[in-house]
């Protein structure tokens, strides 16, 4: 190589190593040419931001396993958000009995489980009444997450449903037993009171509806009622 090399001091280079920074070089060598002052392109204002990346698509949900791992990582559930923590079902399939809870509260999630805390102790007292040990109970809530400050819409509580059907269809439990107001409402259209003492049919499933454990723990003097319900729920069918 000719031409004449001039050394240059410690100041003078990082000077222009710093000016080439700034002018945008970022490599000693391309393979084409590049415009290094050309101005960088900015969206005009105003103009559309780039569509998000979507959700997490529901799948087909031939088995409870695919449905397990659907609840487990969509973001398209019914009160799914940032601040929402996510609580889901447990139990055996094509277990002794499913029960399905309202939304799960900050004990519940605490607990890790759709019926945690005193209200899961007492729960477990109600199976063993009935000669069901909780190892052979499927838990579920009408929806899997614990949402600060969230309510639920009419929408909200229509999707929750239809997941709740698919959710007893594949789990194939023998009986189902609702907690409270808000799976009533979901499952059977009805309130709490006049959904009582009687029996439904949810995919084909022998289903009752009483009183939630923590409304038996604020109101023990219906607990005379949920036994009520139980002992209905447990009746042999022919």
């Amino acid at each position: 190589m000719g031409g004449n090399v001039e050394a240059i001091d410690f100041a003078v280079a990082r000077s222009a190593l710093s000016w080439w920074l700034e002018a945008g070089v970022d490599l000693a060598v391309q393979e084409e040419p590049r415009d290094w002052l050309k101005p960088v392109q900015k969206p005009a204002l105003g103009a559309p931001a780039p569509a998000p990346v979507a959700n997490v698509a529901e799948v087909s949900h031939d088995t409870l396993a695919e449905l397990q791992q659907w609840l487990s990582s969509s973001v398209q559930l019914p009160l799914a958000g940032p601040a929402a923590k996510r609580v889901l079902p447990h139990g055996p399939e094509e277990a002794t009995i499913m029960l399905i809870s309202d939304a799960p509260t900050v004990e519940d999630a605490a607990a890790g489980q759709p019926i945690g805390g005193e209200a899961w102790e007492l729960t477990k007292r109600m199976l063993q009444a009935i000669g069901i040990s909780p190892d052979e109970a499927y838990s579920a809530s009408l929806t899997c997450f614990q949402s600060p400050g969230a309510r639920m819409t009419a929408q909200d509580r229509e999707a929750c449903a239809e997941i709740a059907r698919q959710h007893i269809r594949l789990a194939k439990p023998k009986r189902v037993l609702l907690f409270g107001e808000g799976p009533a409402q979901a499952l059977l259209g009805k309130p709490l009171l006049q959904a009582r003492g009687h029996v439904h049919k949810i995919e084909g499933v022998r289903t009752i509806v009483t009183f939630s454990a923590r409304h038996l723990i604020k109101r023990p003097l219906d607990k005379s009622l949920a036994w009520k319900d139980l002992l209905l729920l447990m009746e042999d069918e022919s």
